[in-house]
């Protein structure tokens, strides 16, 4: 079977096509087999106020996309354009392979694993701006 297996934690809620789902008291497993479903862990969410830096900014674009809250082609070229400007202040290894593998993950749109991929920047994100903010 293909499609996306999701393992959900005890309460732990996802989104799917605009409604909330929270799972029972035990752990489960579900197997979503209707391609091009908007779904999103609501654990993993950004919530618009968080917004404030650029990767952020980048991962926020993949979850409007994933929830079926963004034109899927708009949503392609901004993450395009972020990804690029990414690349210009994240140059390390681990985070080049990230950003590539992220623009690879777009053709064709698979924005789960490129918001995947983005979030693991996140870390690498927090500790630069910490560096500047000791400079």
């Amino acid at each position: 079977m293909t499609g996306l297996v999701l393992k959900l934690g005890p309460k732990e809620r996802i989104l799917i096509n605009g409604a909330v789902i929270e799972n029972g008291e035990r752990r489960s497993r579900l197997n979503v087999i209707t391609p091009n479903a908007h779904i999103l862990r609501l654990k993993d969410a950004i919530h618009p106020h968080e917004v404030t830096t650029p990767v952020r900014r980048v991962c926020y674009i993949a979850q409007l996309a994933l929830s079926g809250d963004a034109d899927i082609d708009e949503a392609q070229v901004q993450l395009r354009q972020g990804i690029h400007q990414l690349r210009a202040a994240l140059c390390d290894h681990d985070s080049l392979n990230r950003l590539r593998a992220a623009e690879e993950a777009l053709d064709p749109p698979n924005f789960y694993r490129a918001l995947k991929l983005l979030r693991g920047l996140l870390p690498r994100e927090e500790e630069l701006m910490s560096r500047m903010g000791k400079a």
